[in-house]
């Protein structure tokens, strides 16, 4: 079943987190105006460069969509 990449990127939070991809998952799950459903790199991309503060970099991003490109869209 496919997955958006917000449900996708759930599966890396933890606390503490251990690594800047769980960071970004967990402030991306108290971000209450994420875009949940999307799945396509353009807006999310575009929302997290020009809405949020909570990612130093948008490599974190980068390769949070490759795996999830390669998870979920390549089955």
């Amino acid at each position: 079943m496919h997955k958006s990449f917000y449900h996708y990127l759930m599966k890396y939070r933890e606390e503490p987190p251990r690594d800047e991809l769980a960071a970004f998952a967990n402030h991306a799950f108290a971000d209450h105006s994420f875009p949940k459903g999307a799945d396509d790199y353009d807006t999310l991309s575009r929302y997290l460069e020009m809405d949020v503060d909570y990612i130093a970099s948008m490599t974190v991003f980068d390769a949070a969509w490759e795996k999830y490109e390669q998870d979920e869209l390549n089955i």
